[in-house]
C-alpha cells in the first residue's frame, strides 16, 4: 500500500513575497507554471481568504490569480471541519496572555487562522515565510498556532525541495 502524497496549503506570503523579491514574474515564470502544475495535480492549493488578500492588491499577482491560477486553486474555509478548527484556534489565541489585545484582533480579521484551521480539517501541510516566535506579542504567528494544533509548517523553500524543482539557466528567448 503506496501512502498519500502530502497537501499543501499556502499562505498569503508565499505569493506576494515571491512576485515582489524571490521569483518575480518577468524572470523566473518557471516557478509560477510549477505552482499551477502541482494545484491542477492536487498537491497544493490555498484558501478562499487569500485570495481575497491577493486580489485585493489590484497589481499583476491578483491578475494571475485570476486568470492563470484559477479560483479552483481556493478551497472554501466555510465547511463545518474548517469552521469547527478555526473556533478552537481563535478560543487558543484569545486565551495566550502574552498576546496583546490588538494582535489577537488583527488574529481575526485576516486569513492566517483560516489556513491553520483550513490545513488541520484536511491534513494539509501549511506553506508559509513565517517563523516560529514564542516571544512576539504585537502578532500571532501563524506558525505558533500551527504548532500549537500540530499542523505541519514547512517554508516555500522547503517546498520546492520536496517538489525536486531544479530552477536553471537558459539564455533569454
Amino acid at each position: 500500500m503506496s501512502a498519500t502524497p502530502e497537501k499543501f496549503v499556502l499562505d498569503a506570503n508565499v505569493f506576494i513575497q515571491a512576485k515582489r523579491r524571490f521569483y518575480a514574474f518577468d524572470f523566473c515564470p518557471g516557478s509560477w507554471d510549477m505552482l499551477i502544475w502541482h494545484q491542477q495535480h492536487g498537491r497544493l492549493c490555498s484558501i478562499d481568504k487569500v485570495q481575497n488578500e491577493i486580489l485585493r492588491g489590484g497589481d499583476d499577482l491578483a491578475e494571475w490569480v485570476k486568470n492563470q491560477f484559477g479560483p479552483s486553486a481556493f478551497a472554501a474555509t466555510s465547511t463545518a471541519e474548517v469552521t469547527a478548527a478555526y473556533s478552537q484556534m481563535l478560543n487558543w489565541v484569545v486565551a495566550q496572555s502574552h498576546f496583546r489585545d490588538i494582535a489577537k484582533a488583527e488574529f481575526q480579521q485576516v486569513a492566517d487562522g483560516w489556513l491553520a484551521a483550513y490545513a488541520k480539517a484536511n491534513d494539509c501541510v501549511v506553506v508559509t515565510m513565517e517563523e516560529y516566535d514564542p516571544f512576539r506579542t504585537t502578532k500571532v504567528p501563524l506558525v505558533n498556532v500551527c504548532r500549537a494544533f500540530d499542523v505541519p509548517t514547512i517554508s516555500p523553500f522547503d517546498l520546492l525541495r520536496r517538489f525536486r524543482v531544479q530552477l536553471e539557466w537558459g539564455p533569454a528567448k
